[in-house]
């Protein structure tokens, strides 16, 4: 019914507008009946090489039609091709007044100075943006995608379709204490990198001062001391001991279920993969490789994998349904896309995301930060961990 009334807000709108529905609610299906509708050649865009197998794959299932491809390789057109962001930016020149309807998946992307123009050079009349997570236009400044795709016909949050398409979800935030070792190695470099900070009289939390961080840490003789002591402490919160003694009580206490093990960073994915014999997949993972991995999860032969960040939208695994986060950036829109990929519904399954926090770190500044999302506007359901 919610996709129907989306089909049909998108029509009345001109068949241009954004519908945002949450991971595992028939996106693409969704696009499949707007592409039929229309019934004009259509060009379709995805972020990444999975999903442009991924969305080919399906669509060539629903049309019973040769798909074509642009990208990992492929140069090949057809009335219906699919396409990445990026050989569609590299090829739009040539092939934007080939296409009636534009059908931009994840199209929180488009916000890119870069992707822009691949809207921008497309002369497609009719244009449907899919995303969860919708890019928030900054203060002052109009949201790119309303001129790129038109505004914000239909959406649905997580907590609206919990339990009737989305399996029901519960999460829990476990904090963790850093070894002594650990802390005072925390300390020693946090206070060099605050410090330096103070003295150059930069506020990480206004709008440049990453940049002017860097900046500093440029001109500055004992810049790279404080940049090196920036990543050393970061490093230690993110993949404490402590965190991998967590995670493998988690993974005793979940014997049997379908994991999915989330950090911020290669090198902490690589430690846990060593430490506990997992397969880890990366952006250094190869297609092949990538591809084998996640149907091994889906048989059951590999019943966890860790993750850094290639998992984090689009990639459809409905076994998965217990989540780690180990690590992360402090943005809402990736917390939410990792709850979303447990969410995909299955006979029986009740899914749990588990984020481990340091304490006595600013990751618990982190946590606070990409919580700020309706999905998680209620207390921690589960009971703490030896409770």
């Amino acid at each position: 019914s919610y996709q129907l009334e989306a089909l049909q807000r998108w029509r009345q709108v001109g068949r241009r507008g954004v519908v945002v529905l949450p991971t595992g609610t028939g996106k693409s299906f969704l696009a499949a009946q707007a592409i039929r509708q229309c019934s004009r050649s259509t060009l379709v865009v995805v972020p990444t090489l999975d999903l442009l197998a991924q969305w080919a794959e399906q669509l060539e299932r629903t049309f019973a039609c040769p798909i074509g491809i642009l990208g990992g390789g492929s140069q090949q057109l057809e009335e219906i091709t699919v396409s990445t962001y990026d050989s569609a930016v590299l090829r739009m020149e040539f092939i934007g007044d080939r296409f009636g309807l534009l059908v931009v998946d994840e199209c929180h992307h488009l916000t890119g100075a870069v992707y822009r123009q691949l809207a921008r050079l497309c002369l497609a009349p009719f244009r449907l943006g899919l995303t969860a997570t919708p890019a928030e236009a900054a203060p002052g400044e109009d949201n790119p995608l309303l001129e790129l795709l038109g505004g914000i016909c239909y959406r649905r949050e997580i907590d609206e379709l919990e339990g009737k398409v989305l399996a029901p979800y519960q999460t829990e935030t476990i904090p963790v204490e850093l070894d002594e070792d650990e802390q005072q190695q925390y300390d020693y470099h946090r206070n060099i990198y605050l410090q330096f900070l103070l003295q150059n009289r930069i506020r990480l939390n206004a709008r440049q001062g990453w940049g002017m961080f860097l900046r500093a840490c440029a001109r500055n003789a004992d810049g790279r001391t404080a940049l090196k002591a920036y990543f050393t402490q970061r490093q230690i919160a993110r993949s404490g001991r402590a965190k991998l003694r967590k995670i493998w009580e988690l993974l005793q206490y979940h014997r049997g279920a379908r994991v999915l093990i989330f950090t911020a960073d290669n090198h902490t994915a690589y430690k846990i993969g060593e430490q506990f014999f997992l397969p880890v997949l990366t952006h250094h993972s190869k297609v092949n490789e990538r591809r084998d991995m996640l149907s091994a999860f889906r048989r059951g032969d590999y019943p966890i994998l860790v993750t850094s960040k290639v998992l984090n939208e689009g990639v459809d695994v409905p076994e998965a349904n217990i989540g780690i986060v180990v690590s992360g950036s402090g943005s809402t829109r990736e917390h939410v896309q990792r709850l979303g990929r447990i969410l995909r519904p299955a006979p029986n399954k009740t899914a749990v995301l588990y984020e481990l926090v340091s304490t006595g770190t600013s990751e618990r500044y982190v946590s606070e930060r990409r919580r700020q999302h309706r999905a998680y506007e209620r207390p921690d359901s589960l009971p703490q961990q030896g409770q």
